[in-house]
């Protein structure tokens, strides 16, 4: 399988690495590092986990967050990459 990106997980990987790099120098490139290495596992593991508001959702190893995704043909294609600390209603919002 093959994995795709969207902006809009690019984006959000981008605000947890910021917000990271806030609370101690280098743990910014670390939750990086950390989630790229869960959405790579989706290459052997897509599909399989459970399903939350039309989302397949797998939880970060290491981090709080979780990734949202759909697979469509061979593809896994990761919609979201989100703050499991935030309400489930701002969850919802941003996976419309």
């Amino acid at each position: 399988m093959k994995v795709q990106i969207l902006p809009s997980a690019t984006e959000d990987l981008e605000n947890g690495r910021d917000f990271y790099d806030q609370q101690v120098e280098g743990l910014g490139h670390y939750f990086l590092d950390s989630l790229c290495a869960d959405i790579d596992s989706l290459i052997l593991y897509g599909g399989v986990h459970s399903v939350h508001w039309g989302y397949h959702r797998m939880l970060s190893s290491r981090f709080p967050y979780a990734i949202y995704y759909r697979v469509k043909e061979g593809l896994v294609v990761v919609w979201r990459v989100l703050d499991c600390r935030q309400h489930p209603k701002k969850t919802r919002r941003a996976l419309r």
